[in-house]
């Protein structure tokens, strides 16, 4: 894959059965994790470490950092927020594709310095299945 550009992995946020692009958004980061599942014993050939597939929960969290550019964006993750709930996102990734499934806002934080603009920071857990449709 080729170079791209930072600004064209977009973080959206349903809102009611279409997406909204998170605006204002200067970094983006998409981490997935999986946990191993130990099944090392005393037979285990060479004393090396066995690992059980398939076993260990799977997990993404998606962050993000910028400035307020959009109400509408900034309403729909402050009311999400609030209100503790699930919601589906979806990153477009460049040149790959698209992540989607359902995340929970688990931090949102607001900071600003006397010269200069306000930022957020926000951070989201998946809290189901995701789906990965490559271009």
């Amino acid at each position: 894959m080729a170079a791209q550009k930072g600004k064209d992995l977009l973080l959206k946020i349903d809102n009611g059965g279409s997406f909204a692009t998170v605006a204002g958004l200067r970094t983006k980061r998409l981490a997935f994790n999986s946990e191993a599942v130990d099944v090392t014993d005393a037979d285990s050939a060479g004393r090396w470490r066995e690992l059980l597939g398939g076993a260990g929960v799977q997990r993404a969290a998606l962050s993000g950092a910028g400035i307020f550019k959009d109400a509408q964006s900034d309403a729909l993750i402050r009311d999400r927020f609030f209100a503790g709930e699930i919601a589906a996102w979806q990153l477009a990734i460049p040149g790959f594709g698209t992540v989607e499934g359902p995340f929970q806002i688990t931090a949102l934080e607001y900071t600003g310095n006397h010269d200069g603009e306000v930022t957020f920071d926000i951070a989201l857990e998946s809290a189901g299945a995701l789906s990965f449709a490559g271009l």
